[in-house]
């Protein structure tokens, strides 16, 4: 069998897989690879998954390239390491993956290289058939592709009806982009675009699949938590925060990066859902003038 015949093989798997040599220099990239990360093989062949490209990021932000690199160590010690991180998506968002490094050894058994193998880290409920079936082109934000703001209320009031029958809180994060008029400023609207889409799709793929996001309006968004505590809900506003903040859009040549300021409260018995959101908006305030790029929620 030749090398081409294992090229099909690889490509028609669903996991995404590449090869590095000693060097971390990409020398396959399959066709999964291209779906999930949004970079084409030519875009990737030859060069170092840590130039400007995965920078696969953990749990708590660190820079998986500069310090843990799965591959890495790999090729250093030969011994397997699989991880859940965060991968840049080619649009600037991050997309949670699980990554399996293997070492490519030689008959001798002399390491050349490694084996990288990802898929995506949870299958979600695909928001969009639920969407179609409400009339996608009243519910979803153009722009986006994820929920408008008819589609958060309606969402909204189911939460309060669950919260008032059942008694499960939920939880409203408010979600606004920091100075996004001087990104459209400095380079357009069509860029500011493309960084409202960025950050759509961190939210869209880091919640939980019971729970959803929607813009709001303008540069601001809403994600609605269900079944949740304060403390569940700050450490997922901590987290997009942060892989917000990690994100980025290569532009001319320039990377094109922004912060959130987030605002955040949980129901409480029988609340209406607009006098939780309310409570979220003055917190979201509260963020913005105590400098951005942060979180509060009311204790």
């Amino acid at each position: 069998m030749d090398e081409a015949f294992f090229k099909r093989l690889l490509d028609s798997m669903a996991d995404g897989v590449y090869f590095v040599d000693a060097q971390r220099r990409i020398t396959f990239w399959n066709k999964a690879a291209e779906r999930i990360s949004g970079y084409t093989a030519r875009e990737v062949l030859g060069k170092s998954c840590a130039d400007n490209l995965l920078r696969h990021v953990d749990e708590s932000g660190r820079e998986l390239c500069v310090e843990g690199c799965p591959v890495a160590a790999v090729i250093r010690d030969g011994r397997m390491r699989e991880a859940q991180v965060y991968m840049h998506h080619k649009l600037g968002h991050r997309v949670p993956v699980v990554v399996r490094a293997t070492a490519l050894r030689n008959d001798a058994g002399r390491i050349l290289g490694a084996v990288e193998i990802f898929h995506a880290a949870f299958e979600k409920v695909d928001m969009l058939q639920e969407i179609q079936k409400l009339r996608k082109e009243v519910l979803t934000d153009p722009l986006t592709g994820v929920g408008n703001r008819r589609y958060a209320e309606i969402r909204l009031q189911e939460c309060q009806k669950d919260e008032r029958a059942y008694g499960v809180s939920y939880g409203v994060l408010l979600v606004d982009i920091d100075h996004l008029k001087a990104v459209n400023d400095t380079w357009g609207h069509g860029v500011g675009d493309k960084v409202l889409r960025m950050v759509a799709g961190v939210l869209d793929s880091t919640v939980r699949s019971l729970d959803m996001a929607c813009r709001w309006g303008g540069e601001e968004f809403v994600v609605l938590c269900r079944n949740t505590t304060a403390d569940g809900l700050r450490a997922l506003a901590e987290r997009l925060r942060m892989l917000i903040e990690k994100s980025w859009l290569d532009h001319l040549g320039n990377r094109i990066a922004v912060t959130v300021s987030i605002g955040g409260a949980v129901s409480r018995p029988g609340e209406t859902a607009e006098a939780v959101v309310e409570r979220a908006d003055k917190q979201l305030y509260r963020s913005k003038t105590e400098g951005r790029n942060r979180v509060s929620l009311e204790t």
